[in-house]
């Protein structure tokens, strides 16, 4: 089977931002409360952070066990994998995600300004200076036949999407405005000229869009 390049779970509100402004190390999102924009993930019994018993099934657990389904390797920009700007100041900041990283695949994170690689339990992050097609040919030869996700953030799913790279994406909707900050669209209905487009309202709360190749 062909490995596919997907965008999975990534979530924006309802008028079309996937982050705020602002982002620093206490606040990934800048002024987006992330509490509010991924708790339809956040509060299912299988959210890869849960750290106590309990938590939702039913369509969001769904998804978000199906996260890591068949990913061999993912590509995120340098703003998903920090908030630090321009060239490194030192190599101690390791991301977001602590020791236990969420990802069990090679990471590829790019970046004008490429760093010696790193691992963190089952998790190596490389950093490229790369366009989407030369590090989706990296991505592709470490995921060993399996799919490669493209994990945001907007300008990295933006950028991917204008060089037609995607092969199936799923965006949660959640019903906040943000009104600023990184936007992915200002209407799905963008892309349906490329791709075929089905929304699942869950009970949370969110719409799921679900896009695959025409």
């Amino acid at each position: 089977m062909t490995p596919m390049v997907r965008v999975q779970n990534f979530t924006v509100s309802s008028d079309g931002y996937g982050s705020g402004t602002g982002q620093s190390h206490e606040r990934p999102f800048g002024h987006a409360n992330p509490a509010e924009l991924m708790s339809w993930a956040i509060s299912t019994a299988h959210f890869p952070n849960r750290a106590a018993p309990g938590g939702t099934y039913g369509l969001d657990d769904y998804i978000v066990r199906d996260y890591s389904t068949n990913i061999g390797a993912e590509i995120m920009g340098r703003n998903k994998f920090g908030p630090q700007r321009g060239p490194w100041e030192n190599h101690d900041w390791q991301g977001w995600w602590g020791n236990e990283p969420p990802f069990h695949t090679p990471v590829f994170v790019l970046t004008h300004h490429p760093r010696p690689s790193f691992t963190l339990s089952d998790t190596t992050f490389h950093f490229l200076d790369a366009s989407p097609k030369d590090a989706l040919a990296q991505a592709l030869a470490a995921a060993d036949g399996k799919d490669v996700r493209i994990g945001g953030g907007v300008a990295t799913v933006r950028q991917f999407l204008d060089a037609d790279l995607i092969d199936t994406m799923h965006v949660a909707v959640a019903p906040i405005e943000l009104g600023h900050g990184e936007q992915l669209w200002e209407s799905p209905e963008e892309l349906v000229d490329r791709f075929h487009l089905e929304r699942v309202p869950s009970p949370s709360g969110v719409v799921h869009h679900f896009f695959w190749r025409r």
